[in-house]
């Protein structure tokens, strides 16, 4: 309640004062003419009573500054006429920093937090862009005057800037132009407008000024790099301008856009060609979906007229499919291909000597630029007990051949819920063990209720709210022991899959012996161009975060390739604004950009749009009428923030609004388009008829009726 009342006394007071400054003319006083008029009285009085003097005048300037009121040019000139040079440099450097400073308090005090909590992510990059360059930035714009000072120093104010670096740098960086003014002010009678102290002699002067915190960067940055690589000797030629290590995603990326610019280039991999999403996610688990699928659509048969018995399931076989959809993806992987495309493949382990050395196989390899795509690991947590089981996770999954009776899934996220879901079908059955209030805790609670629903009705039993505290096995069984909300929980189970999320991939290779640096959550910490803290190298996909799909590492690594082939010259900010994903239950879930609660926790202010897809007459016409589309727009606008689709083929569907997001497309186009009758994409158009009946022009429509009653008569 204070700092309320005290945010009401400094605004109402700020209010006073500009009140005053208008109501009683006081911008007569701080104009050239008037200066002019009355320069020798000035002078005389300020000779006079010389130290009175100085203190109104500084008094009144730090004032005039922190206020933002016009006339602090005048008042500079002023400074010069009435105090020479160097009394008046010293006094108004002083005072306008001060009066600088005070306006940059009172923006972080009373607009602050309105503007981050309007524009919260636009100011989370600015904050993050402040913190590595915010002086550098600051000193440029003092020493150019492009922007008017008062506008800088409001704007600083909503930065995390500190006020002390606010207050040095803008002295420092003041204090050229204010000499100018200064100086300027001594020949107080030859001056007419201010646009004559401001010639293209001291324009040209300001701008070469302007330059110089540029150049401070330029040799900043050299500096710095200086001595990260301080220890390393840099090879006197290389072998390869890249080293892509790991050859997932983003390492045959990497490769193949290297390779397809002319650049030489290697790969190494220390196991298999293409990574997790070949050989132990992606591929494996949708083709395991696919024959559950197949199972599901046996047992429901009836609904489309077709008499069938029970189906049964040979796992064996099944699996065998799995491995063989797994054989005939590889060559797109191959050695053979790569090496085709100009390659040099490396089967082996890598280990990073340097910034530029990478040994494999007992032979050093250099390179202008390293990428490492090594990607993450099925993440095993400390639970007791959990060494003496044997336990899955997607890494060793398919190596079984036997369905397991009862399945516990450890794990409500996307793995989870897609294998339970594919083992349930096949013949298991499943527990999911969850420890949050709800699976796919990253989607809307409307999400995660539709999937729980869906589970329980195909006899998947769900128990959130559950964390594992041990593994117990007792004449020859085993035991998961559960706390849940009503006590302790007993699991029999044949089998227990992990899928807790994933480790990144970052011991055991050198990333430690040279330094490169890590986050919080293990991944490589890297800027916006995926640099690491060495300029020349890079990470992308799994290992690098923030996201871990198969397709964003295939994305950064377009990044990652272009800015390590062709920096300085040029570089790319790497862009995550439409990153769609989709979770492969049925039915699927699909997104792209924001969800509710992520909205509602970014403060952003939307409407919500929603289409039934038992709406959808092709839908209706293959028994899959049932989920939705819902769009998240800007409040009042087409703008589409995000969009979350349930439904049969969501994956699918979610590309058209992908596309729309990142060319800056709202719904009104995509209503505006012809869509294929009758096709499950004519959703999409649906939903943005939803959108336009809701922001219909009512006042228009009723003068177009007028019009049309009208021509009636």
């Amino acid at each position: 309640m204070k700092t309320k009342k005290k945010l009401l006394i400094l605004i109402l007071a700020i209010l006073g004062i500009i009140f005053s400054y208008n109501y009683f003319n006081l911008s007569d006083y701080l104009s050239l003419d008037f200066l002019k008029q009355n320069a020798n009285d000035l002078k005389s009085y300020s000779n006079e009573n010389l130290v009175l003097s100085l203190g109104a005048f500084f008094l009144v300037y730090v004032c005039v500054t922190a206020l933002s009121i016009p006339g602090a040019a005048v008042l500079t000139l002023a400074g010069g006429f009435l105090f020479g040079l160097f009394k008046g440099l010293l006094l108004i450097s002083f005072a306008s920093t001060i009066g600088a400073s005070f306006a940059f308090l009172v923006s972080r005090f009373v607009l602050q937090d309105w503007v981050k909590e309007r524009f919260r992510e636009k100011m989370d990059e600015i904050e993050k862009g402040i913190e590595r360059e915010g002086k550098i930035y600051l000193l440029s714009l003092r020493l150019i005057p492009i922007f008017p000072f008062f506008v800088i120093n409001l704007v600083m104010g909503l930065t995390p800037m500190k006020l002390l670096s606010f207050y040095w740098v803008s002295q420092l960086g003041m204090l050229p132009g204010t000499f100018v003014y200064v100086n300027a002010g001594k020949q107080l009678s030859k001056i007419n407008s201010l646009s004559d102290i401001l010639n293209p002699t001291i324009v040209l002067s300001f701008t070469l000024l302007g330059l110089f915190p540029l150049i401070a960067n330029f040799i900043l940055s050299t500096v710095k790099k200086r001595k990260v690589y301080k220890g390393f000797k840099r090879p006197k030629r290389f072998d390869y301008n890249v080293i892509a290590i790991g050859a997932g995603s983003g390492g045959l990326v990497t490769s193949y856009i290297a390779a397809a610019v002319k650049a030489k280039v290697a790969l190494i991999e220390k196991h298999k060609m293409g990574g997790d999403c070949l050989n132990t996610g992606c591929v494996p688990s949708k083709a395991l979906i696919k024959s559950s699928k197949i199972v599901d659509q046996i047992k429901h048969s009836e609904k489309f007229g077709i008499s069938s018995s029970p189906p049964s399931v040979d796992f064996e076989k099944v699996m065998t499919r799995v491995k063989k959809v797994i054989q005939d993806i590889e060559p797109h992987d191959s050695v053979e291909r790569y090496t085709s495309l100009g390659v040099d493949c490396h089967k082996g382990k890598a280990q990073i000597l340097s910034p530029w050395e990478v040994k494999v196989n007992g032979q050093v390899l250099r390179s202008k630029n390293i990428v490492i795509a090594t990607g993450a690991r099925p993440s095993v947590p400390p639970i007791q007990g959990i060494d003496e089981i044997d336990y899955l996770t997607s890494d060793n999954l398919w190596s079984i051949s036997k369905l397991p009776e009862n399945l516990v899934v450890l794990g409500g996220g996307p793995i989870g819920c897609e294998m339970a879901q594919a083992f349930s079908r096949l013949g298991s059955n499943v527990t999911i063990v969850e420890m949050g209030e709800r699976l796919m805790k990253v989607e809307d609670q409307d999400v995660s209720d539709f999937v729980h629903k869906k589970f329980s009705s195909e006899g998947i039993v769900v128990k959130c709210a559950h964390k594992a505290k041990r593994f117990e096995s007792e004449q020859d069984k085993d035991f998961l022991i559960c706390d849940g909300p009503d006590g302790e929980v007993r699991l029999e189970f044949s089998k227990v899959l992990l899928a807790l999320g994933r480790t990144p991939n970052v011991d055991g290779f050198g990333l430690e012996t040279i330094g490169v640096k890590l986050e919080s959550n293990k991944t490589i910490a890297t800027n916006k161009y995926l640099q690491t803290n060495f300029p020349n190298i890079y990470a992308c996909g799994d290992v690098a975060g923030p996201y871990q799909f198969t397709h964003t590492a295939s994305h950064q690594a377009w990044y990652a390739s272009v800015n390590a082939l062709f920096s300085p010259l040029k570089k790319f900010k790497v862009d995550y604004s439409c990153i769609p994903w989709c979770t492969f239950i049925d039915p699927e879930v699909a997104r792209v950009g924001l969800n509710e609660q992520e909205a509602l926790s970014k403060g952003i202010e939307y409407d919500v749009t929603r289409y039934g897809l038992d709406d959808l007459d092709r839908a209706i016409a293959d028994s899959e009428d049932f989920g939705f589309i819902k769009a998240i727009t800007v409040k009042g606008k087409d703008k589409i923030l995000g969009v979350t689709i349930v439904g049969t083929h969501a994956a699918d569907l979610i590309a058209e609004f992908t596309l729309a997001m990142k060319h800056n497309l709202g719904l009104n186009k995509i209503l505006g388009t012809i869509h294929l009758y009758p096709s499950y994409p004519e959703a999409n158009k649906y939903l943005a008829g939803q959108w336009k009946q809701a922001n219909k022009p009512e006042k228009l429509l009723k003068v177009v009726e007028k019009f049309h009653k009208f021509r009636r008569s």
